[in-house]
């Protein structure tokens, strides 16, 4: 394990590594009832970090039975609202007490800065398990003035009441590991559900560790249901007859996969799938900040990021210069693995991944675009791939319509005179742009059109707990984060008397 060595790990990530890693099923962390482990790696060597339970279809059997005794007859439906308010917030407390273990053990299994994942990914997490802490005791019905107009004469007192959908299964990302799991967790059982947690197979450790956080803070017996697997895993989860609800994030081709699955018993889906952004930078931008916002676009998380502003349009009058000043800024980011403290760019998260975006690299110079910046793998081990940026790109081009996930840009131009909408809006998907100009009528206008969740003005990644996240088109449905992720995890139940 070369990146511990050069840069030691904390002992506490060091004795969580040496444990043994099991499935959390109805309180009791156990072994996966084959009795099967796989390897979970570091993508910055490509060495073993330990082994963790195989959990499968029987596993998942266990844990949704497990969610449901817990939300049927368990003492969860009966906790009062400020109780589960308490406990979520004593998560979010935990998380910050442990968060440079946390934070450390993110960068060993996805390859992410440690200092990085520290001060966003477990900072964020926290902050959202403590927002959706208040939540709990803030979900109401409505008392609604009925007219009844079959029955004059008659009064009648009518109401509603938001109620939690049940049982819940999470699946979640490698790209974002905790801070996914906290996006969905949180809302969930403020709602009052109980979930079934299933990690990405190559992210599955700090998953594990949350587990004992749950426990530590309090939380019933199968409340919380942990399941580390592949997606055989995900597949028995979401097809489950006893699952009322799925909420994925990840690709678009397995989020097709997992509505089909789930169309048995019509449990409710969520998807926050994948991205081909759009970012947009107009010649009366600030120059300085538009280059230093468009690099952390598609750089941000080494380009595994479903946001990632891969499509960088730029007015034709200063293209040159731009993509210019991009690929130089690009050129001097520090790659290296993430436990080094001067990382800025980790590695790609695993053989395949980097096999993918390599591959990409060879088709782009093939179908003739030209590399300012970048083009090919970094180094000699492990999975990193230098930062890229192309020009002379069609939008025909694989590297401009196909998410990517890597750290790989494609630059077009685009004239004032012939607007940037149309091009900007040509992609099957629609999870997120930026815009970048000084005319906040222009900015305004331009937000309008763009067919995406979240437009960013004068930045990009512009994230808020409060302000809620989601796609048009093929990058999903739903919205998560704010307000609206709680009516993912409730469902209205009107009642009706009559006096």
């Amino acid at each position: 394990m070369t990146a511990i060595a050069e840069h030691p790990a904390l002992p506490e990530v060091l004795k969580f590594l040496r444990g043994s890693k099991k499935l959390l099923i109805g309180g009791a962390w156990t072994d996966a009832a084959s009795g099967k482990t796989f390897p979970t790696t570091d993508p910055a060597t490509g060495a073993t970090l330990t082994e963790v339970a195989h959990g499968q279809a029987e596993d998942i059997d266990r844990a949704v039975g497990a969610a449901r005794a817990a939300f049927d007859t368990g003492p969860w439906p009966t906790m009062k609202p400020n109780q589960r308010e308490r406990l979520l917030w004593r998560v979010g407390d935990i998380l910050s007490e442990r968060a440079a273990e946390f934070g450390q053990l993110e960068a060993l299994d996805n390859g992410k800065s440690a200092g990085i994942a520290t001060a966003v990914d477990v900072a964020w997490s926290a902050d959202v398990f403590r927002y959706y802490a208040g939540w709990a005791t803030k979900i109401e019905g409505s008392t609604v003035n009925v007219s009844m107009p079959f029955s004059p004469g008659r009064e009648f007192h009518a109401y509603t009441l938001r109620e939690p959908v049940g049982v819940c299964g999470l699946i979640v990302p490698w790209n974002f590991p905790l801070l996914m799991a906290a996006w969905k967790l949180a809302p969930a059982l403020a709602a009052g559900n109980t979930v079934i947690l299933k990690p990405a197979e190559q992210t599955p450790l700090t998953a594990l560790l949350l587990g004992e956080v749950f426990q530590e803070a309090g939380f019933p017996p199968g409340v919380v249901n942990i399941v580390t697997g592949f997606g055989d895993a995900g597949a028995a989860l979401s097809g489950h007859v006893d699952v009322d609800k799925i909420a994925f994030t990840g690709s678009t081709e397995v989020g097709k996969k997992i509505v089909d699955a789930a169309k048995g018993n019509l449990k409710k889906v969520s998807l926050e799938l994948g991205g081909k952004s759009a970012n947009v930078v107009y010649a009366d931008a600030d120059f300085d900040l538009a280059v230093e916002g468009s690099l952390n676009a598609w750089l941000f998380n080494h380009g595994q990021c479903c946001v990632a502003g891969t499509r960088l349009y730029v007015e034709d009058n200063i293209f040159d210069d731009f993509t210019g000043a991009v690929a130089a800024a690009a050129s001097k980011v520090k790659i290296g693995p993430g436990m080094d403290p001067s990382t800025e760019l980790g590695p790609l998260i695993s053989q395949e991944q980097f096999d993918k975006v390599t591959g990409y690299l060879r088709d782009g110079l093939a179908d003739g675009a030209r590399a300012l910046t970048g083009g090919k793998r970094w180094g000699e081990s492990g999975y990193f791939v230098e930062p890229t940026v192309f020009v002379d790109v069609k939008p025909e081009f694989s590297v401009v319509r196909e998410e990517i996930f890597g750290p790989v840009v494609a630059a077009l131009p685009f004239d004032a005179d012939n607007g940037v909408v149309a091009a900007a809006n040509n992609s099957i998907y629609g999870l997120a742009a930026g815009i970048w100009t000084k005319d906040i009528s222009k900015a305004h206008r331009t937000a309008k059109k763009l067919r995406a969740g979240s437009v960013w003005i004068n930045q990009y990644n512009g994230f808020d707990t409060a302000m809620p996240f989601g796609g048009y088109k093929q990058s999903g449905w739903g919205r998560e984060l704010g307000a609206s992720a709680i009516d993912l995890y409730t469902q209205i139940k009107s009642v009706n008397i009559a006096l």
